[in-house]
């Protein structure tokens, strides 16, 4: 049995707003807690489904980005968030100030992934599952 009970990814923003308004706006994160305090300290929890923690070596990497991103290089850090519409979800996200890597395209392993430079320094995968063939 797992003693952790919750995986949470703190991110230090430079624009506060900006975050908000793609994260919880446009990708749709449900807020769950948000709180001020002194000298303009600000924080707000996002809730992002399941958490999940995946380790790649540098190889699984390297597949990952030939089939994802033409081989254009992951930032070591990188979120994806599975969509109901990867599609949709890269246009909606690319308007809202996020840099297009790679447009949505299937994978072998059944899900349709794009790449964006998104708000907050992050990079981040949109992917939806294809289900079986």
């Amino acid at each position: 049995m797992s003693t952790v009970r919750q995986l949470r990814l703190v991110v230090a923003v430079e624009d506060y707003e900006a975050a908000v308004a793609f994260y919880r706006d446009a990708l749709g994160l449900e807020e769950r807690e948000a709180y001020e305090g002194e000298g303009d300290a600000r924080v707000m929890i996002l809730d992002a489904g399941m958490a999940t923690l995946e380790l790649s070596n540098q190889a699984q990497v390297r597949l990952i980005d030939s089939v994802e991103a033409e081989g254009q290089p992951s930032a070591r850090i990188r979120v994806a968030f599975e969509v109901d519409d990867a599609d949709g979800m890269t246009v909606k996200l690319t308007d809202a100030g996020a840099r297009l890597i790679a447009s949505p395209r299937e994978t072998p392993w059944r899900s349709l992934n794009s790449r964006l430079d998104a708000p907050a320094d992050l990079q981040v995968t949109l992917f939806q599952e294809l289900g079986e063939q």
